[in-house]
């Protein structure tokens, strides 16, 4: 076990084929008081939702 912060070590990665998805490829963005969430499609066809708490990222 590292002493590492846990958000440095977090990548965003399709949920089928596990290929990495960044920031600039979300197809929508939307933000709201539980957080910002991310719309990605992948080249596989798989779609992606991720969703972050700025909050909790202070």
């Amino acid at each position: 076990m590292t002493n590492e912060p846990m958000l440095e070590n977090v990548s965003c990665a399709c949920d089928r084929c596990e290929r990495p998805l960044a920031d600039d490829q979300a197809q929508l963005t939307m933000t709201t008081a539980g957080g910002t969430r991310r719309v990605y499609e992948c080249s596989c066809g798989a779609i992606t939702v991720t969703v972050t708490d700025e909050t909790r990222l202070r």
